[in-house]
């Protein structure tokens, strides 16, 4: 699903070029999810992506939410981590772009919420965020966890643009 840009439109030198990538296909995705009932069609829009495609998605839907917050960083991490295939695509996205930090602070997220008996599967999920802050030890660890994530992510940020535009026919189409 190569999506095609007017040269005029584009930005080669946009220090946000993963966002000028990204935006086209949440808008796609969006538009149906809103008009299919369908179950697959998450699935079918996903296998339709480009490699690149799908690693610069499932960074941007990682990245949208526990960006936000302590707190978010916590409960989204922990709700991806329950679903295995969404899991495994987060930790393939930051192969794709060659993010080693980042696959590292990965593994540790995972470890921390194994370890605290997290669920691994959405059958059992009934995780609140109220629970970081009543379990001190977990408290802890994501706040060093989170300051690792505040640290790399700039230099995650750089490398999936640079990734992006040295691979920009894995992303995007510019017409005249």
């Amino acid at each position: 699903m190569i999506i095609k840009v007017k040269e005029e439109e584009f930005d080669l030198n946009c220090s946000n070029l993963s966002q000028m990538c990204f935006e086209p296909l949440i808008k796609i995705y969006k538009e149906r999810m809103s008009e299919e009932t369908n179950i697959g069609v998450k699935e079918c829009f996903y296998e339709e992506l480009t490699e690149g495609q799908r690693a610069l998605f499932m960074f941007n839907v990682y990245y949208t939410h526990i960006s936000k917050s302590l707190i978010e960083f916590y409960w989204w991490s922990s709700y991806f981590m329950a679903q295995p295939n969404n899991w495994a695509a987060i930790k393939a996205c930051f192969k794709y772009f060659n993010d080693q930090p980042f696959l590292l602070l990965l593994e540790k997220i995972e470890q921390e919420l194994k370890q605290h008996n997290h669920p691994t599967t959405l059958e059992n999920f009934s995780i609140t965020r109220d629970e970081l802050n009543q379990n001190k030890e977990l408290h802890a660890s994501f706040e060093s966890l989170y300051a690792i994530f505040e640290n790399i992510n700039p230099v995650t940020l750089a490398k999936i643009n640079s990734a992006i535009e040295k691979n920009l026919h894995e992303f995007i189409q510019i017409e005249n």
